[in-house]
């Protein structure tokens, strides 16, 4: 039996990259496919119908079940005809992948306002909008499935994506959130921060020669290699798997941990800026975290 079999999938910005991997194998593994792309650019410019209709065609090639809808996840009317189109089409939703992105990656001092909203808009509004639109679905079914896409850029960090980076965590407490507020009702939550070579990650810089190799590793990187952990995630037998958050690189799977304290210091008198000075920072220095990016924290060759 096909591990999605009798299901229906929803999954934003599956026209291209990762999400057009991740509806063709949630359609192998048996699942009706809302292929949701509204077709932009990169960097979210402009609009394009044709790539959801084209995975839509893969699909039925395939001889799956699949619908085009061209909404931007960004405006909530258009998230919620992602939903409408799995109910009308398909007779229900059973599991939502929230992939939708655009980048416009900058420097933070020269960030613009547009550049910072643009991509909070997409990346955490749309994964609330899309999210919030399937949720009263799953709570009156009693199950139900989110994928939601992080980044390392977010978990770790990056250089010029401060937009993108705190949209990614803030999907990170999002997805916490989700997990805790419906797992009465069986609905589970859980994040990847994937690594991939797609049209997004071809707009980073390769000025230098690290940033050239980076570039290089992340090319033996495919899109395909993402696709399984996200279908496993939709299944049944996933149903204990919640708030977690994976990472996935070539043919590793990685698990991360979510923030908890560390280490504590109490004074029974309270502190002050001197004692704090004094005492609590040389306690405290050799457990604070160092400043790095994600290839300091990745840096041996996929495997």
């Amino acid at each position: 039996m096909q591990a999605l079999e009798g299901k229906v999938v929803a999954v934003t910005g599956a026209g291209r990259g990762i999400g057009r991997e991740i509806a063709l194998e949630c359609a192998r593994q048996g699942a009706a496919v809302v292929v949701n792309d509204f077709g932009g650019a990169a960097d979210g410019a402009g609009g394009d119908s044709g790539p959801a209709y084209d995975v839509v065609e893969e699909i039925k090639a395939l001889g799956g079940r699949a619908a085009a809808n061209v909404a931007s996840v960004a405006d909530p009317a258009g998230a919620e005809t992602i939903v409408a189109d799995a109910i009308t089409k398909f007779g229900g939703l059973d599991g939502v992948v929230n992939n939708a992105g655009i980048l416009r990656d900058r420097i933070f001092h020269r960030m613009s306002h547009a550049d910072w909203k643009e991509v909070i808009d997409v990346h955490l509004h749309g994964t609330f909008n899309v999210s919030k639109a399937a949720a009263h679905v799953f709570k009156e079914q009693n199950h139900g499935a989110f994928v939601h896409f992080t980044s390392t850029s977010g978990l770790i960090g990056n250089f010029g994506q401060a937009n993108y980076s705190a949209a990614k965590m803030g999907v990170v407490g999002l997805s916490n959130s989700i997990a805790l507020d419906m797992g009465r009702s069986n609905v589970r939550s859980n994040c990847i921060a994937p690594f991939a070579w797609s049209r997004l990650i071809a707009t980073i810089p390769t000025e230098t020669e690290d940033e050239k190799q980076r570039v290089e590793r992340l090319k033996t990187m495919t899109p395909q290699k993402i696709a399984p952990l996200v279908t496993y995630l939709l299944t049944d037998d996933a149903r204990d798997v919640s708030a977690q958050v994976f990472c996935v690189r070539k043919n590793e799977i990685f698990l991360f941990n979510n923030p908890r304290p560390i280490r504590s210091m109490h004074r029974s008198e309270g502190w002050t800026v001197e004692s704090i000075g004094s005492d609590l920072m040389p306690a405290f220095r050799p457990s604070l975290q160092p400043l790095q990016r994600s290839a300091e924290v990745f840096p041996w060759d996929p495997a």
